[in-house]
């Protein structure tokens, strides 16, 4: 009798051939706000469908091993959740049964420790804090009635991260696929003070329009945040390629699917050679932190930085893309100092950069106008908590205006 091949539907008997195919899960990649849509245009590339952007991330659809690729490949997103439940609610109580109907025991071993993180929009319960309570009260619960024994609690460092995320009427629940968030690279070894974090780095970037082999400069490079995430993308590097993630703390993590991805990210990466992206800044300190966080992520010869006011910099290439994080003025007598500056730096910018595009992020609304110059486009962007916007200044020969 020949072999022949059903759906997943179709009954099992002796000669036959079942291919199971692979269940869709329905996942939300949290990101900086701001970055949505570049988040969606990158998991669009990632193979996901169901992409539907929302403040501060974007949900999607696909099998597990589309979680795995999301958190070895994804740039810009700072956790990859698995949703794996949700329930109307109208008490905490509603909330508990909803936590313990879900079969935990199935997706992590009681020998792994926990914790349980919830957020709300909207929410008409009075303290969160209790509502924590309760869902972590369900999930030992429900181990207890399947075996006797309850997992542990750590809050610093656990292996499994349930999340909730309440909306007036919705509890959601998922399990954390990241672990650590994404944009613990691993390759900051020594930061100077307010660094960037790396997903939003490597948002921005994306924003520019900049492309492997166009020349990039950061004046003001602090630590080397933006030129570390351009010579990742520059080299075709995994960003989660040095990490651990918390699926390989599941039960239904996949050891070989895992093997394999991680072996074609290797394999497609590039070696370290030299590239167009220069950094430079005016504080030693802030050079030698960039060089040592260079040096760790095995960047010390694609990048090249040195000492230099950004008021003397000079272009490294007839055109480019300038990018850069300049001081903030949170403090009291920097603004005064920022305003002084701003007009120098339209100068310095007129002066000695001619052809390239010019992008500033800051929380300094007033920089376009104090520069004297028109941005030709502004994003707004949020560093943290902290609302920014993103101004692209295209530089030609005499006046921006």
């Amino acid at each position: 009798m020949g072999t022949k091949v059903l759906s997943a539907s179709s009954i099992c008997s002796e000669g036959f051939v079942v291919i199971m195919k692979k269940p869709q899960q329905t996942f939300f990649a949290t990101c900086p706000r701001g970055l949505e849509a570049v988040l969606a245009q990158e998991l669009t590339a990632l193979g996901a469908s169901s992409i539907a952007p929302t403040d501060g991330g974007a949900s999607f659809a696909g099998d597990m091993a589309l979680a795995y690729r999301a958190n070895l490949e994804s740039r810009i997103a700072t956790r990859v959740l698995w949703r794996v439940g949700s329930a109307p609610y109208r008490s905490e109580d509603d909330i508990y049964q909803a936590a313990f109907a879900l079969p935990w025991p199935t997706w992590f071993d009681v020998g792994r420790t926990m914790m349980v993180k919830v957020t709300a929009v909207k929410c008409p319960l009075k303290s969160l804090e209790f509502i924590t309570l309760r869902i972590k009260d369900a999930v030992c619960d429900k181990f207890r009635n399947a075996g006797g024994t309850r997992p542990s609690i750590d809050t610093r460092d656990p292996d499994v991260r349930i999340h909730a995320y309440l909306t007036a009427t919705e509890c959601q629940l998922y399990l954390d696929t990241s672990g650590a968030a994404l944009f613990q690279r691993g390759h900051r070894k020594a930061s100077v003070e307010a660094p960037l974090r790396e997903n939003l780095a490597a948002g921005i970037l994306k924003l520019t329009g900049w492309r492997p082999g166009t020349p990039l400069l950061d004046p003001m490079c602090g630590s080397g945040t933006f030129l570390i995430e351009a010579a990742l993308m520059a080299l075709d590097i995994a960003p989660g390629a040095g990490r651990s993630f918390a699926f390989e703390k599941l039960k239904n993590f996949d050891a070989v699917a895992w093997g394999e991805m991680q072996m074609q990210a290797r394999k497609r990466a590039k070696p370290a050679s030299p590239m167009p992206i220069y950094g430079s800044d005016s504080d030693m300190r802030a050079v030698r932190a960039a060089r040592q966080n260079l040096e760790a992520a095995g960047f010390s010869n694609v990048v090249q930085v040195r000492q230099a006011d950004i008021l003397e910099a000079e272009a490294p290439a007839p055109e480019g893309v300038l990018l850069t994080n300049p001081p903030y003025g949170v403090r009291i007598g920097e603004e005064d100092q920022l305003a002084a500056l701003y007009p120098q730096l339209a100068a310095a910018l007129k002066r000695n950069f001619a052809g390239w595009n010019a992008f500033f992020l800051t929380s300094d609304l007033r920089m376009p106008k104090l520069m004297r110059l028109a941005p030709s486009r502004k994003t707004p962007l949020f560093n943290g908590a902290l609302e920014c916007r993103l101004f692209e200044f295209r530089m030609v020969a005499g006046s921006n205006r």
